[in-house]
């Protein structure tokens, strides 16, 4: 009795041991610090407003349960909650269903990828993987294993992003010293250099000696020179021609000098106010007033036998024979031929800065719209422009600036909505590249990064600016590499953090050096970054002292910033 009840226990004992040595989801969790991961990134990044991860996993050989599954989580733990990923699915080899078999003998490695939507809860946090095993008949023996820590999370670098959203206003088209011109022709009996008096009284001529005394003493009328222009008609011979546009020159140049000195023009006394260009024969004149005409019968014809003669003199033959046969001609094409044009020129003097400022207050009404835009830009107090551009689009409501440049105000005053409804006003009068970058920069600012997008790629006409802020964007996506070329040669934060982000922190430094708003708290807090990603744990500490200093704040975000994960000892907070 006593030998059988020793060889019972034998035997219940070695069935425990067999149980024990099989394995189960008891003895798996026990060992489960033996599965290996590799994690990447390591520490985990936001990107885009999603945190991502890719796990290489191993189970080892002798660890699978044959008859286990199991349910692995890997799960984003923080204070207050956690955020789970997908769920990955694992049986042994005797295990029903039809999840991804580790052999038992060998074991089996694994890859696995998935993101989640970022909170701000994640910026202090743990990934943990959490596993479910179960066994048994329907797996309704379940064993939740201690979950393993895999990795930390997450780094927020991708939000130091700033929002300096280029807003474009609305240029004016202002020039305070303008060019001018009065055009008069003067005609020519043929072989004659003689100015007639009925020449004088023509319209054009009298206009342009009116428009001299009308301005003799106006400060504002800068008289340049006088050009004269001056040819003969193609019939006669050709060196008494040449010789003809030069005495009708200087004839035309008589003519209109005295009455330029009469109104006291200071310079009309010197000859080198008057600048002669005598051409000779006007051979082209010729064939463009024959082309032109509607009289002259078969005039097709008469140019074609005329091109045939290569001799100047031969031709100039052949048209006048042509002009005794062709009453035209000689009534209708040369007599314009025989003539001087004569071109006063000077410059119209704007307002001083002074008057135009004063006048937009006094007498806005009487200013063009080029003065209004260009007084807005003579103040830099807010309200004032405010005013200026409030003017501009009353006084000139079909010229789109003057609403754009109201909402620019909005914008540097922070009211978005007032700014949105000036550019969407500003488009309706005229469409254009300016309004649509600007109502792109508020969609952004309110949070919608797809339709600032698709204004932004409307607006592309109105300056590099806009691929600027497509470029903030571009960070916000993660879309690093196209944030670098829609910053291109700019230097700024900006542009140096998406030079970081996308892994090249020696660029990086080589763009923040040359930003024109490195000198601020984000400026040195991201140089911080960039100094330790390059284990430069001294140049870290340097510049974090000087973010700090800035904005006390950035001391404590520092304490518990991944990036100086590897400098804590070396940072001085």
């Amino acid at each position: 009795m006593e030998k059988s009840h020793l060889k019972g226990l034998a035997l219940m004992s070695t069935s425990l041991f067999i149980l024990a040595g099989c394995g189960g989801i008891g003895k798996m969790n026990k060992y489960v610090q033996n599965i290996k991961y590799t994690v990447d990134p390591n520490p985990l990044i936001v990107q885009g407003d999603s945190v991502a991860v890719n796990i290489n996993g191993n189970f080892p050989g002798k660890y699978f349960y044959k008859k286990a599954q199991v349910e692995l989580t890997p799960t984003l733990v923080y204070t207050g909650g956690e955020t789970p990923y997908k769920t990955a699915y694992f049986q042994g080899e005797g295990a029903a269903g039809n999840n991804t078999v580790i052999p038992y003998a060998t074991g089996k490695s694994f890859s696995y990828a998935h993101k989640v939507a970022y909170t701000p809860s994640m910026k202090e946090s743990e990934l943990m993987v959490k596993i479910l095993g179960k066994q048994g008949k329907d797996g309704k023996k379940q064993k939740e294993f201690t979950p393993v820590k895999i990795a930390d999370g997450v780094i927020t670098t991708p939000y130091l992003v700033v929002s300096d959203d280029k807003v474009l206003l609305a240029k004016d088209a202002f020039q305070r010293v303008t060019d001018h011109s009065f055009d008069a022709t003067i005609n020519y009996l043929v072989n004659s250099s003689v100015v007639r008096p009925g020449e004088l009284n023509d319209a054009d001529v009298k206009a342009m000696l009116a428009f001299v005394k009308a301005n003799a003493k106006n400060a504002n009328i800068a008289y340049k020179n006088v050009s004269v222009d001056s040819w003969a008609s193609p019939e006669g011979e050709l060196s008494k021609n040449e010789n003809l546009a030069d005495e009708r020159a200087k004839s035309a140049r008589g003519a209109v000098k005295n009455p330029l000195v009469s109104q006291k023009i200071a310079a009309a006394k010197d000859d080198a106010f008057y600048a002669l260009a005598p051409h000779g024969e006007d051979w082209n004149g010729f064939k463009t007033a024959m082309q032109a005409s509607t009289t002259v019968p078969d005039k097709e014809l008469v140019l074609r036998v005329l091109e045939m003669y290569p001799d100047l003199t031969k031709r100039e033959e052949e048209i006048k024979n042509m002009a005794a046969t062709y009453k035209e001609i000689a009534e209708q094409i040369l007599p314009q031929l025989r003539r001087s044009e004569v071109k006063l020129n000077y410059q119209r003097i704007g307002k001083t800065d002074a008057r135009l400022t004063e006048m937009s207050r006094t007498t806005p009404d009487s200013l063009n719209v080029e003065e209004l835009l260009f007084a807005a830009t003579l103040t830099n107090d807010l309200n004032e422009q405010l005013r200026i551009y409030k003017e501009t689009e009353r006084v000139h409501p079909s010229d789109n600036r003057g609403a754009n440049n109201v909402g620019y105000v909005y914008m540097l005053q922070n009211k978005l909505d007032e700014a949105e409804a000036q550019f969407t006003k500003a488009n309706s009068i005229k469409d254009n590249p300016v309004s649509t970058n600007n109502l792109g920069v508020v969609a952004r600012l309110k949070g919608d990064r797809k339709k600032a997008s698709e204004l932004f790629a409307k607006a592309t006409a109105a300056g590099p600016e806009v691929k600027y802020n497509q470029g903030i964007i571009d960070i916000q996506n993660g879309n690093y590499s196209s944030a670098n070329s829609n910053f291109g040669s700019t230097k700024s934060v900006n542009a140096a953090l998406s030079k970081l982000l996308g892994g090249d922190a020696a660029g990086a430094q080589s763009i923040l050096d040359g930003a024109t708003d490195k000198d601020t708290a984000t400026g040195h807090y991201l140089a911080a970054i960039i100094a330790a990603r390059q284990s430069n744990c001294a140049g870290a500490a340097s510049s974090l002292g000087l973010a700090i200093q800035k904005d006390g704040s950035l001391r404590e975000k520092a304490l518990k910033d991944l990036e100086f994960r590897n400098c804590k000892g070396s940072l001085g907070l």
